[in-house]
């Protein structure tokens, strides 16, 4: 290996100390919060979404309308959300964001954007297209490597 040349390994230890950061950024936010990274997800897909089927949310989440049910449990129990029936469907249940869980994903969302600002707002255009190509060609080969070795989608709780 030249002096020049950047070994991949490189890119991968930047990656991990990323994700060992993430991870830390995370458990801080559910200690805070009181709130599993799947309850967040379920929350913020809510957000985006609004009022949805267990079964939408568990296709959006890609986990089983199981794991969704229990997600959907604890979240009526600490408030964030109410399961109703469905006004078109007799068969289905919505799940809808309560008052405090509309204030929850609405500081969520701004905590994202202030977060997205803190890191990368002052980088200049053209470094930020790229990084995001990078990091987008990084996620499909890494979910492509993922499909390889049989690994199967996740449960979450």
């Amino acid at each position: 290996m030249s002096g020049s040349t950047m070994p991949p390994t490189r890119a991968l230890d930047g990656l991990l100390a990323l994700s060992a950061l993430m991870t830390t950024d995370i458990q801080r936010f559910e200690r805070e919060h009181g709130l599993t990274t799947a309850r967040v997800h379920l929350l913020w897909q809510l957000g985006a979404a609004g009022p949805s089927t267990q079964r939408d949310l568990a296709e959006a989440l890609r986990v089983t309308p199981r794991n969704v049910t229990g997600l959907v449990d604890g979240l009526v129990g600490s408030g964030h959300v109410t399961r109703e029936p469905h006004p078109g469907d007799r068969r289905a249940t919505q799940v809808t964001l309560t008052a405090a869980g509309s204030r929850f994903v609405t500081e969520l969302q701004r905590s994202h954007q202030d977060l997205a600002d803190r890191l990368f707002g002052d980088l200049p255009e053209d470094r930020l297209v790229a990084f995001v190509a990078v990091l987008d060609e990084t996620l499909e080969r890494f979910a492509g490597l993922m499909g390889e070795t049989g690994e199967q989608e996740g449960t979450a709780s």
